[in-house]
This record gives C-alpha cells, structure tokens and sequence, in this order.
C-alpha cells in the first residue's frame, strides 16, 4: 500500500486518483498522523508527499518521517513535497522569479530515472511560488528536469528511490504523467 501525505492541497485527491488508476491501494494521511518523530501510522510500501500552500519548513514531523524512511521505502515528493525533500537534505527553498499557477511549460530532461523512455521535452502543468534553488542542490541528488529558464523541476537521489517532482504529474494538463508515476510504483531495471 502506497501512502500518501495530505498538506491540504486542493490536488490531494487528484493525485490519489491518478495512483489509483495505475492499480495501487492508496492510504491518505496527514502530517498530524505520523508519530513524534515521523513514524508511520500503517504499513506502507512507497510515500508520495503531496503538494500543499505553505513552505516545507513548517512540516517537521514531515522531514523526520523522510529520515526514518530513506532508504527504506520509495519516496516521491511532488511540488510542496519535492521542496520539502530537497531542504531537508540541504537545498535552499527560495520564491520563483516568477510565481506561476495553472500554467503548462515545455520542460527538458536527462531521459532518466523517472523521465526513462520519454521524448526530451514535456508539457507539464506547475502551481507554485517557491522553487528550489539549483545551485543549492546537495551532490546527492542529481539533477533530472528543468525549465529551458534553468529553474529546477526534478530531481533523484544517486543511490536511493528518492525522487522529486516540482510540478503535477497528476494533472490532467501534464503530458505523461502517469507514465511518471508509473516509473515510481514499477521502477524498471535501470532505472
């Protein structure tokens, strides 16, 4: 069972449905359902933290569930999540030279991780006013996707199932989305 974190995003369920359409059970929980120290309130087989208003650093029991979980269990953090990803593991959460909301972008990627297999550019819808800082991206994680303006819209971690998506794979205006989500649940060889 996939376990989804709710941060009171209005695409919440949304994205729960696109799961669900690729045949996963999904549990949604929020940040006050996690224990003390970030611990899961079920078993779980992967986490997608979801999009949600506000900034990461607010969501601390969040940031010690990743901790615990790294590693351990499939990861994908998805606008608010893919922020509160990259901060925790030392990238700064700065505001977006430009906020944008509702709007579809061309974006370019390396053909790998989660992008494997797709053509080098894709439309995707972005929701957000923060934006992680590139030049701050700790050496962990690598670079998968961006605007042709250099803001950052993926990243994966080098060695682990951690992965970060800036905009919405979930929505309906995102070309292959569900091929991305589809690359997180089934990770191929390679991958």
């Amino acid at each position: 069972m996939l376990l989804l974190l709710d941060n009171r995003d209005s695409f919440t369920y949304n994205l729960v449905h696109a799961l669900r359409l690729l045949d996963k059970e999904v549990r949604v929980v929020r940040e006050e359902q996690l224990g003390p120290n970030g611990e899961l309130p079920c078993d779980a087989d992967s986490i997608v933290i979801g999009p949600g208003p506000g900034c990461p650093a607010q969501l601390h029991k969040t940031k010690e569930m990743v901790r615990r979980q790294m590693g351990r269990l499939p990861i994908l953090g998805v606008c608010l999540g893919h922020q509160l990803i990259a901060e925790m593991l030392g990238a700064r959460i700065v505001r977006a030279p430009m906020p944008v909301h509702g709007k579809t972008q061309v974006i370019e990627h390396t053909g790998r991780g989660l992008f494997q297999g797709l053509e080098r550019e894709l439309v995707a819808v972005r929701y957000h006013s923060l934006v992680v800082e590139r030049a701050s991206l700790p050496s962990c994680l690598e670079v998968a996707a961006w605007v042709p303006e250099g803001e950052l819209m993926a990243f994966h971690h080098r060695t682990l199932p951690l992965y970060g998506l800036q905009f919405h794979p979930e929505s309906i205006g995102t070309k292959h989305g569900a091929h991305l989500l589809s690359h997180f649940l089934f990770p191929r060889k390679g991958i």
